[in-house]
């Protein structure tokens, strides 16, 4: 008997010291949890929850759009995690494999544009304002743009010595004061001199589409530009057949076909 309530004895303290050990250790977990630091600007982190959530945006694997140019469909297809991606018309395939631009010529049609420009241009455009949370970018202050009335408060956003094609590029994100949805871009252009740019170019985000919770743009509009402000409506872009999903994209469709050419 006397053994007996030693060992119960023995098992309780040994119980107790247990159940005491998780007790404190759960605390510090949810505390270490609950500590994250942002490096986004606050109200770009409100604009990146008024179209769904960053969290949201980063589930999202592949991304395909189709959008007319000059009479044809134009269907882009980009894989959000490797930024590989594929531009296609019924005369061309233009597409990056993760290290170099190629084009391929599906008939005598030549192509008329810069590749190496063009190759990410619309899925960059089109997937604003999550694109503005990638790698090296350097976030900054501008002064609010104010059009037909309207002031729209703004977020200036560079990026990294060394980063992309075009490092000296900037970009500048204004939203709705009210909603905090995005409603104009702001850009320069620096691909073709490689020097920075003065001029500012806009376009604005007028409607927008919900995908798995996300709202993407259902057309953006381009506009004039004068003394570095929008003027007047120069041409829209309109997308359709939208696909966003958690699944990877088949990468062979980024490889060069072997009719193809690189891009130098």
């Amino acid at each position: 008997m006397k053994n007996f309530i030693y060992l119960f004895i023995a098992v309780s303290m040994f119980s107790c010291k247990d159940a005491k050990k998780e007790t404190v250790v759960a605390p510090e977990t949810t505390k270490t949890e609950e500590v994250v630091e942002s490096n986004y600007p606050e109200a770009l982190e409100k604009v990146f929850e008024a179209h769904g959530g960053l969290d949201q945006w980063k589930k999202m694997r592949f991304l395909e759009f189709s959008m007319q140019k000059n009479g044809v469909d134009e269907v882009t297809s980009t894989d959000l995690w490797n930024r590989k991606s594929l531009v296609e018309t019924p005369d061309h395939k233009l597409g990056y494999d993760g290290k170099q631009v190629w084009l391929q010529n599906k008939g005598d049609a030549e192509y008329k544009g810069k590749p190496k420009f063009y190759y990410n241009l619309m899925s960059y455009f089109y997937a604003m304002p999550f694109i503005l949370a990638d790698d090296g970018i350097v976030y900054g202050d501008i002064e609010p743009l104010v059009f037909e009335g309207k002031t729209y408060p703004g977020i200036k956003v560079g990026y990294e010595s060394g980063v992309g094609e075009s490092p000296e590029d900037e970009y500048a994100l204004y939203y709705n004061p009210d909603t905090y949805k995005m409603e104009w871009l702001g850009y320069t252009v620096t691909f073709f001199s490689q020097e920075k740019a003065k001029e500012w170019h806009f376009r604005k985000y007028s409607e927008w589409e919900e995908f798995n919770g996300l709202l993407l743009p259902k057309i953006i509009v381009r506009y004039e530009y004068e003394n570095n402000l929008p003027t007047t409506v120069h041409s829209e872009n309109n997308f359709f057949n939208v696909k966003l999903t958690k699944e990877q994209a088949n990468q062979d469709i980024f490889e060069m076909p072997e009719d193809a050419q690189l891009v130098e």
